[in-house]
């Protein structure tokens, strides 16, 4: 999905200590954390809701880390959310992006 829309995939599940991000990619200068979260129904709400405050700064501390190891001058930094809603015609996909600031 994101590889089609021109993003580059830097890293699967990059490691700080126990913490991890599902992807980080980048287009040009414009790199996004991306957090991947699926769900099979709305019983525990829409799946961008999982992610919480404290999740949010766990992202950021990783993130901060693969910015100090691998960025580059110039470049931008966000963060997205990849929703997949899974069901019998097959998954749902939808790309939440800039989804929050810390």
């Amino acid at each position: 999905m994101l590889s089609a829309r021109g993003w580059i995939i830097e890293a699967h599940r990059f490691r700080a200590g126990r913490h991890d991000i599902d992807l980080v990619v980048r287009r040009n200068d414009l790199v996004a954390f991306v957090e991947v979260k699926t769900r099979a129904s709305a019983a525990y709400g829409a799946p961008e809701q999982a992610i919480g405050w404290g999740k949010r700064r766990v992202l950021a501390w990783v993130a901060s880390v693969w910015a100090a190891r691998f960025g580059q001058p110039g470049y931008r930094y966000r963060f997205d959310v990849v929703t997949v809603w899974l069901s019998p015609g097959g998954p749902t996909l939808r790309h939440l992006e800039d989804a929050w600031r810390p």
